[in-house]
């Protein structure tokens, strides 16, 4: 299993948008991929999950994956938090 950690770093946090583009990112890969935050566990490819976390701007998370693309698919969901989005 790979994993990162990784701060959350945009204003508005892992809402609606964000969670679409962290899904459809997830998505792409076909490891098992889960995202962490305090305690709490989601599965990436499902937005529900995701909005669930209700990760805010300042949160860590850890992006976890097992599988036969894991580091590749932690490095993009990490690349993408840390590139906020798109947003700012």
């Amino acid at each position: 299993m790979i994993s990162k950690n990784v701060l959350v770093v945009n204003k508005s946090g892992i809402h609606a948008r964000p969670a679409s583009m962290f899904v459809g990112t997830a998505g792409k890969f076909k490891s098992k991929i889960t995202i962490t935050k305090d305690e709490k566990q989601g599965n990436a490819k499902s937005i529900f999950n995701i909005l669930a976390l209700a990760i805010g701007s300042g949160s860590n998370v850890t992006i976890s994956a097992e599988g036969e693309d894991a580091a590749e698919a932690v490095d993009s969901l990490v690349a993408l938090i840390e590139s906020k989005f798109g947003e700012e």
